[in-house]
């Protein structure tokens, strides 16, 4: 599972080959949440406000750079790390 970034304690993730829609994982202090890439909807799980927040700040600065992720990641290639928030 390449980890994209790392920020304020927040971890994000895609998994290899996941299934649809193009999303990825974001984890704080023991939650976990997906969010789509397309519309940073939230797919399922939660995170405190604060930290779902940032993720979003994050995604919306990188969404291209989170597309390009999902497809090296679905292709099983090494995947290009993502700027932190901060």
């Amino acid at each position: 599972m390449p980890r994209l970034c790392e920020f304020f304690g927040i971890a994000i993730y895609l998994h290899w080959r996941d299934h649809g829609p193009p999303h990825f994982h974001a984890e704080y202090a023991g939650d976990e949440t997906s969010i789509s890439i397309e519309d940073l909807a939230v797919l399922r799980g939660k995170l405190p406000p604060r930290a779902l927040g940032l993720v979003m700040e994050w995604a919306s600065l990188h969404q291209d750079e989170l597309r390009k992720a999902w497809t090296q990641a679905k292709d099983l290639k090494p995947v290009t790390k993502i700027e932190p928030l901060g």
